[in-house]
């Protein structure tokens, strides 16, 4: 049977990258957006769309489009990128980035949890600015902040899950060229997603909880 790979914040981007090649790998997709696009539908795969995983609502609403159906691999990706200085502060945005790049993961991986089984994987897409010993400029304090408590979070998942034979890996793309960075960056989605891919691959119970940039360098925390 094929496996099943969920994948939020799909409609462009890395996320939809992840959806295409999984689909060219022969698993079975869904993809959850809040808006779709021609590109993702013309993937031809599940699309449960007008979701928005920040909320309690919208994420009961992907629990009832979902069921019962087995998730093998889960991609928590959906996430918004905002810079945030002491001099120039904006606490709607820097609020918005932990309701939606912290409690957006854990409400669907919560969420979820009845619908893995054991060998279930969980990807959190991170990011190396979530890294302390990493951080040499400052700045982008909500970002910073949000993917440091994603990465605590996950963390703390991956040692409840462990019993339950389900393993959670935090992933840095990269620096990728995609609409959230104004399309600069070194590298392209379509890389980003298959090295990630590749992690996702890799990751099992033994290295559960690790943190890794999609080159496979171990990231410091």
């Amino acid at each position: 049977m094929a496996l099943h790979v969920l994948v939020t914040g799909a409609n462009r981007g890395i996320g939809l990258e992840f959806c295409k090649q999984y689909q060219a790998l022969g698993c079975e997709v869904t993809a959850v957006v809040r808006n779709t696009s021609e590109e993702l539908e013309a993937l031809g795969i599940n699309i449960i769309e007008n979701i928005d995983v920040a909320t309690e609502n919208g994420v009961k609403k992907l629990l009832a489009a979902l069921g019962t159906k087995q998730v093998d691999v889960l991609v928590n990706n959906a996430g918004v990128f905002h810079n945030e200085t002491l001099a120039d502060m904006d606490f709607k945005t820097l609020e918005q980035q932990f309701h939606v790049n912290v409690m957006g993961p854990i409400r669907v991986t919560h969420a979820l949890l009845k619908n893995f089984s054991a060998g279930s994987k969980v990807a959190m897409i991170t990011s190396r600015m979530g890294s302390i010993a990493d951080n040499g400029s400052g700045g982008y304090i909500g970002y910073r902040m949000s993917k440091a408590a994603l990465n605590a979070a996950s963390v703390s998942m991956a040692h409840e899950l462990k019993n339950q034979v389900i393993s959670v890996g935090l992933f840095h793309p990269g620096f990728v060229q995609t609409q959230m960075v104004g399309f600069a960056g070194d590298i392209t989605p379509d890389v980003a997603a298959e090295r990630l891919i590749k992690r996702i691959e890799h990751l099992n119970i033994e290295n559960s909880g690790g943190f890794w940039h999609s080159n496979g360098e171990t990231l410091p925390w």
